[in-house]
């Protein structure tokens, strides 16, 4: 069993930064593929980033790609996802998820457990 807990959303201008922090308790986070996934008002869940359990391999949407940048710590069983040049379609509750797998995987199905978002804003 693994539990997630999100933190570091906000409200930031266009073009600021922010770093999700993801908090997981269990004893096999290093075990698990861990990813970020966003969802808007009225909009479907989408995938944004996630990383093997090594951190060896990372996987971005390519809305995101080459502005955000998906990181772990196994020592601290946190996982970062570190949000630059952020955009005003950016706004969304970004959830934190682990794999059933120690590889990174885009598929929401493909996900045992979630976090219970946190909001990120940016204004225009």
């Amino acid at each position: 069993q693994v539990q997630l807990v999100e933190s570091g959303g906000g409200l930031v201008q266009a073009g600021g930064s922010l770093r999700l922090s993801c908090a997981a308790s269990g004893h096999t986070f290093s075990s698990h593929g861990m990813g970020w996934f966003r969802q808007a008002p009225g909009k479907e869940r989408e995938f944004v980033a996630a990383i093997s359990w090594s951190g060896a391999i990372r996987y971005y949407a390519d809305s995101v790609k080459g502005r955000f940048t998906i990181s772990r710590d196994n020592a601290k069983n946190t996982v970062y996802l570190q949000m630059n040049s952020l955009k005003p379609e950016d706004t969304a509750v970004y959830y934190c998820a682990a794999a059933g797998r120690a590889g990174p995987t885009v598929v929401d199905v493909e996900y045992d457990y979630w976090g219970q978002g946190t909001q990120v804003t940016v204004s225009s």
